[in-house]
């Protein structure tokens, strides 16, 4: 099939915008927030995760895969409310750099106009002559 074939049939079978996530979270009163893709620096999870995975290396001297469940274990067993706290704020903290340098990003970058079929017969080689 070409594309627009497989788009046509994405189109007819695609159910709403809903998941079962989403009814059983609703059902809880509660809300299921979704993170922009590829932006991991967005995701407290990731810094929680690397906790996790830095306190099973620390304790791993054995290297076998049977002693890793164990220390995973107690690793997750070890993340506090305190982490999550400190966590989201630093997620807090870098989405709120990422939104400064976003509108540093506005100001300092001029918008760049191009002007298609004008007579102008400057070019930017020609002022750069002068």
């Amino acid at each position: 099939m070409v594309k627009a074939e497989l788009l046509k049939l994405v189109k007819e079978n695609r159910h709403a915008d809903t998941f079962v996530v989403d009814e059983i979270a609703k059902a809880t009163g509660r809300t299921v927030l979704r993170l922009p893709p590829y932006h991991c620096e967005l995701n407290p999870i990731e810094l929680i995760w690397a906790q996790i995975k830095g306190e099973v290396a620390r304790k791993n001297f054995t290297f076998k895969f049977a002693d890793l469940k164990p220390l995973f274990d107690q690793a997750v067993q070890n993340v506090s409310p305190q982490n999550w706290k400190n966590a989201v704020a630093h997620i807090i903290k870098e989405e709120e750099r990422m939104w400064t340098l976003d509108d540093l990003m506005e100001i300092q970058v001029k918008p760049l106009m191009i002007n298609v079929g004008e007579d102008d017969d400057t070019t930017s080689s020609d002022s750069e002559k002068d």
